[in-house]
């Protein structure tokens, strides 16, 4: 190590970790140098962009939360500001009961805060649309300790609306089921009502008018995909990247840390005063097993689910009419086997190209991998005929791309904020070693910025560096 400096290891390449490396360089300056290692051949993760009928169309995370900073204040810093792009105002939809319709404005992850809203959608029948009322009059359902989603909603506001407007949108973040997922983790406004208010509906209408009236889109890309913030983080960052280094195995040294990489028969030894782990929970408790066992312990109960994303271009002539919104959630009850479509050309009017129609469908939930094993031509396939069926597409694309996602997203099931804090707390006692990513506070890119900030922030409280 060169000793005039502090030598940081951030272990994984995706946004989380490369966005540790910057954060160590905005605050460290020249007395830390960085080095991100990534198992596999690039970096950045979950966010990729390539060519799709000519055009730069993401193939795994296409927006981040503009409302909330840490996503875009991120791209602002490493050069991109100019590239952020907003989506236009078309509104997404339900396939409910064989028809697209069209998701309500007032709804907090699916929760309906307006009932007249929610009855001219169409989504729930009528029998189901009377039983959500009722939740103003049942006795209170108050929480005392996590529940999983499903067993809260559907106390409150019947099967309907869990079935047909919170499993679909729960579906298309986490790949996941109500019946498993935690209700602190997914829906925390949410949860917050559930320990006071006897009522959700008025709960959630309250969360809607208090809501930030004037703030800008919901969401932000970038023009050339946010799979392009990846290289401009880790350029800024100058930390040294290298790719298609696994590493093995973790533990203390007498001044730090020791990282074994490479191949068992030609292991390399690499030494840090400190280091990040940012890669997912089944690659973090793999290498914490050694010196962190507890946290391993934690790190290792976290589920994961796979998916797929094909992306289809077709010829604007294709469709009968154009698409009128910028896509549709399906809810497992519809029993298809595409999760959920965005028409990302009407979606991000970048994209618009002339004489052509960009869309992306998802196809996989938690439980669904046999889905996934079937070969790319297949699920092109499955893209196609939903479109033939719901859209009345004729013809075939005029190009196509298969993206599969094993085992990347993290299943925040019931239970889950306390085992990331019983994995927190493991790790503090630990100097010099620090976690971040989407296992632990939110699958999106501020979250995930988020972590990597607090991350850095650990080490440089460490290494005495932080604020000088």
């Amino acid at each position: 190590m060169e000793r005039n400096r502090a030598h940081v290891v951030v272990v994984g390449g995706g946004i989380s970790g490369l966005a540790a490396a910057w954060h160590l360089r905005q605050a460290g300056g020249d007395r830390i140098r960085v080095t991100v290692l990534e198992g596999g051949p690039r970096i950045g993760g979950k966010l990729h962009a390539s060519e799709v009928a000519g055009i730069s169309v993401d193939a795994g995370a296409e927006a981040v939360l503009a409302r909330r900073p840490e996503g875009t204040e991120l791209a602002k810093a490493v050069g991109l500001g100019d590239d952020l792009v907003s989506p236009s105002s078309a509104r997404a939809a339900v396939l409910s009961r064989g028809s697209l319709r069209t998701m309500p404005k007032a709804q907090v992850m699916g929760v309906p805060a307006d009932l007249t809203e929610l009855a001219k959608s169409g989504i729930i029948s009528p029998g189901g649309l009377l039983r959500v009322p009722m939740d103003q009059i049942l006795p209170p359902t108050l929480v005392r300790t996590d529940v999983s989603v499903a067993a809260y909603i559907r106390a409150r506001m019947g099967g309907e609306v869990l079935d047909r407007l919170i499993e679909p949108l729960l579906g298309g973040v986490y790949a996941g089921r109500s019946d498993r997922l935690s209700l602190e983790a997914t829906m925390p406004r949410v949860a917050a009502a559930a320990r006071s208010e006897r009522s959700l509906l008025n709960a959630a209408r309250q969360i809607v008018e208090e809501a930030p009236s004037a703030g800008g889109p919901v969401f932000a890309t970038l023009r050339g995909g946010l799979g392009t913030l990846p290289e401009a983080v880790a350029k800024a960052s100058e930390a040294e990247i290298r790719t298609g280094v696994t590493v093995r195995e973790l533990h203390r040294a007498p001044e730090g840390w020791r990282l074994v990489t490479g191949p068992v028969p030609r292991p390399e030894v690499v030494e840090a005063d400190a280091v990040i782990v940012a890669t997912p929970a089944t690659a973090a408790a793999r290498l914490l097993k050694a010196e962190v066992p507890k946290a391993a312990a934690e790190l290792s109960r976290i589920e994961y689910a796979s998916m797929a994303i094909v992306t289809l271009a077709y010829a604007a002539e294709a469709f009968p009419e154009p698409p009128g919104g910028s896509g549709y959630l399906v809810p497992p009850v519809e029993g298809r086997p595409v999760k959920a479509v965005t028409f990302s050309s009407v979606k991000w009017p970048h994209l618009a190209g002339d004489g052509f129609v960009l869309l992306r469908c998802s196809i996989g939930r938690i439980g669904e991998e046999h889905l996934l094993q079937r070969d790319d031509t297949e699920l092109v396939a499955l893209a196609m005929a939903e479109m033939a069926e719901i859209m009345g597409v004729r013809g075939l694309p005029l190009d196509t791309r298969v993206t599969r996602w094993g085992g990347s997203l993290p299943q925040y099931n019931v239970g889950h904020l306390d085992r990331v804090a019983r994995v927190r707390a493991a790790v503090a006692v630990q100097p010099g070693l620090a976690v971040c990513g989407a296992a632990y506070d939110g699958l999106g890119v501020p979250a995930c910025v988020a972590t990597a900030r607090t991350a850095a922030a650990r080490i440089l409280d460490h290494l005495s560096l932080r604020g000088e």
